[in-house]
């Protein structure tokens, strides 16, 4: 089991080391130093703003449902993380048209107002707008857990000595959950860095379209490294933030706290101004861009042939990425107490973007071909990369739901089978893999949703005309045929979205029912 967990750990390092391997090759470089610096600021400035709207819109949110009664809290409570299941690109496709010049929005604006006011979606503030809708709700579950979690005591000596609702909530709640608030601002700006499709689209230049253009344009996989380097370098960095902020959560949960916060009934405006509030994040991050991506969807007859055969591909990927992925975090989990570092290190896969680990997988693919020449034909190598980069990138994103999962596993649950003469490996077949069957399920449903939204990975390593839906989406936007884009869109969603439901409601529910244990002692 030592060994397997080695190999599993091997396999996520391997394209970061792929990447550092490329850019330290000797040559010229096909793009100017001014250029990557000037992709490194706009993506600095994305991934600020990015962090700063969802860190407010987030924790907002999150206070108001973990502590207050307003009418459809229930309801906003797992809804709220539905957006998720959207991809980004979808939701840059659907403002672009809303907010363009001949929009629904600017054509209703005009009459009414008078005159019309300049909105431009292509831009760095438009940027920040799509990707903060898409990827609050990382801040929302982070903060949600955490208020959930927290003690009554401290608010609570706060009110006594005269602070009211809203300086207790900045003085002691806020600063107890400033752990939980930096791990989620770190997972929102990781998936910022990592994101291709919207910001491509609208025309905002970051490392990670510098990635994607430096091997397509030019086919420098030297170069594409190069833009990789201070991705890394990033990655590492928010992933440490992110680890920090979830050890703060642990260190606040097993607190010896004998009562929850208790939820306060808001009445009156404040009652329907929190139903709004709640009711705009979900309109703006999944039920206005759907709703108009299916209602321009509908005014063309999409390619069903070639759509159904992307559906194929894309929910053939999904699958076999979250099988390899959870089967690889298995075994890094069961091996991750004897070699903690090397763990850490695998999970750095998570916060590097998917291009970055395309780039990454190049060199070794190249020596593959040169060892073994047409031992693996085009489209299995090509398949073969993908399954690696997905695996690669999201294995610690499965790690985590399966090492709470084998938590539950006691010593002496394997002592027993070790003692009725079961081998490591055939204990963890036995003992730990069906306790923790539920936390596998968890993982791969994530990973699966992950894989189906994944763009730029897939657009440098697939073989030739394998198009998924989000490849077939890109392709259709960069043609301008918006309407003809919306269908791979919904469709990714409508496969993403039952995951995402699944995922959301277990949350909640966990939550529900930790606090109504801890209000009965």
């Amino acid at each position: 089991m030592h060994v397997l967990g080695w190999a599993a750990a091997i396999i996520a390092l391997l394209p970061l080391i792929g990447v550092v391997f490329a850019a330290l090759q000797p040559g010229r470089a096909d793009i100017a130093f001014k250029d990557v610096a000037r992709y490194a600021a706009t993506s600095g400035v994305v991934a600020l703003g990015v962090a700063v709207v969802t860190g407010v819109v987030g924790t907002l949110a999150a206070w108001l449902v973990a502590m207050h009664r307003f009418p459809l809290r229930s309801v906003f409570a797992w809804a709220l993380a539905l957006p998720l299941a959207v991809p980004a690109f979808a939701l840059a496709y659907s403002y672009s048209q809303i907010f363009d010049v001949g929009g629904l929005f600017r054509m209703w604006l005009r009459p009414t107002l008078g005159f019309d006011v300049p909105i431009q979606m292509r831009s760095i503030p438009g940027a920040i707008f799509v990707l903060s809708c898409a990827f609050y709700p990382y801040v929302f579950l982070a903060m949600r857990a955490a208020f959930v979690n927290q003690s009554v005591h401290p608010v609570e000596a706060a009110r006594m000595l005269g602070c009211s609702v809203g300086e207790a909530f900045r003085r002691t709640a806020l600063p107890l959950a400033r752990p939980a608030l930096a791990a989620g601002m770190a997972l929102a700006v990781m998936e910022t860095l990592a994101d291709y499709g919207a910001v491509q689209f609208l025309s905002v230049q970051t490392l990670t379209t510098g990635v994607v253009r430096a091997w397509s344009v030019y086919g420098s996989p030297a170069s594409a490294a190069r833009f990789a380097l201070p991705l890394l370098v990033t990655a590492a960095a928010l992933l440490a933030l992110e680890r920090w902020g979830r050890q703060g959560r642990r260190y606040e949960t097993t607190r010896g706290q004998q009562r929850t916060l208790e939820a306060t009934r808001l009445r009156g405006f404040k009652a329907w101004g929190a139903t709004l509030f709640c009711l705009l994040l979900l309109t703006l991050g999944l039920l206005l861009p759907v709703g108009y991506l299916l209602w321009r969807s509908l005014e063309v007859t999409p390619d069903w042939p070639r759509l159904w055969a992307a559906t194929a591909r894309t929910l053939g990927m999904g699958l076999t990425g979250a099988v390899v992925t959870v089967g690889l975090a298995t075994l890094l989990a069961l091996g991750a107490s004897r070699m903690p570092v090397v763990a850490r290190l695998a999970s750095l896969g998570y916060a590097t973007p998917g291009a970055v680990m395309a780039i990454g997988l190049l060199a070794p693919a190249g020596v593959i071909w040169t060892v073994f020449p047409g031992a693996v034909s085009g489209i299995g190598m090509g398949v073969a990369l993908l399954i690696y980069a997905y695996a690669a990138r999201l294995m610690a994103a499965a790690v985590e739901p399966i090492e709470a999962g084998l938590s539950k596993v006691t010593p002496s649950m394997i002592h027993a089978a070790r003692s009725l003469g079961h081998s490591e490996l055939s204990s963890a077949g036995r003992v730990q893999m069906p306790i923790a069957k539920g936390a596998l399920l968890t993982a791969g449903l994530i990973v699966m949703v992950d894989v189906l939204k994944e763009l730029p990975a897939t657009l440098i390593l697939r073989p030739f005309d394998f198009d998924t839906l989000a490849v077939l989406a890109s392709n259709y936007a960069l043609d301008e045929r918006l309407s003809q884009a919306g269908w791979p869109s919904l469709l990714i969603i409508g496969l993403a979205l039952p995951g995402v439901i699944w995922l959301t409601r277990q949350v909640t529910a966990t939550g529900r029912r930790r606090t109504s244990r801890e209000t009965s002692l």
